[in-house]
């Protein structure tokens, strides 16, 4: 059996390296909220564990076994259900799923992890925008073009948003900055300035924003 606490960490090791690539026990006690001591003897534990779950040497970082990746994988997929289960299901928030499915990930039996995938039409996207592993523990390459990228006169959708801030899902939405959403980049201002965009489909009304890259680098986008 794998505890709870065990499944936490190969998921965060996973999220980091995805998102960072290399992976630190300082940024491993980060995205965790423990102490950095705590997270040097745990992922000692698992260097030491058979099968072996992780790979690591001190000021060296740590990565993934390929047994200690199923089980991120396994997790991620239960969570990224779970999400989306609760917005399209139970009609949550985008920026109340992720805490639900922190309580829900560990427990449920892959009979419900089936049933929810099958009543969603076994999709392959959570509410953010972030890959639903496969069943056979495959996933897809993550978007990872940030609207600040996106020039002028260009026309995007949104495809994924970063998801750990309640308080950022919840001013995107404010904004209409969702899930596909169209969005048309209309101005950069010089300097490092703020990104000018029209958020609204052709014909439909048309909302305006001036945002900096601290927004703009946490949106995804693909091109139309």
């Amino acid at each position: 059996m794998i505890s709870h606490a065990v499944e936490d960490y190969l998921k965060a090791i996973y999220e980091i390296e995805e998102d960072v690539g290399h992976v630190t026990t300082s940024l491993l006690a980060m995205h965790l909220a423990v102490a950095p001591a705590s997270v040097t003897g745990m992922v000692q534990k698992l260097a030491k564990a058979r099968p072996r779950l992780v790979n690591y040497e001190r000021h060296q970082g740590v990565t993934l076994t390929p047994a200690g990746r199923k089980i991120a994988l396994e997790v991620i997929r239960h969570h990224r259900l779970i999400e989306l289960y609760l917005a399209e299901a139970l009609g949550y928030d985008w920026d109340k799923v992720d805490a639900e499915a922190e309580k829900l990930e560990h427990v449920i039996s892959e009979e419900f992890e089936d049933k929810i995938a099958a009543l969603l039409g076994d999709p392959t996207v959570d509410p953010h925008g972030d890959p639903i592993p496969t069943k056979d523990g495959t996933v897809a390459e993550a978007c990872r073009l940030p609207l600040s990228a996106i020039e002028p006169g260009c026309t995007v959708r949104v495809a994924r948003v970063r998801d750990a801030d309640p308080e950022f899902l919840r001013y995107l939405a404010e904004l209409g900055l969702t899930l596909r959403a169209q969005v048309t980049v209309t101005k950069r201002a010089p300097f490092d300035g703020p990104l000018h965009i029209a958020v609204g489909e052709a014909g439909a009304p048309v909302r305006t924003h001036a945002l900096g890259r601290s927004v703009t680098d946490r949106i995804f986008v693909e091109r139309q």
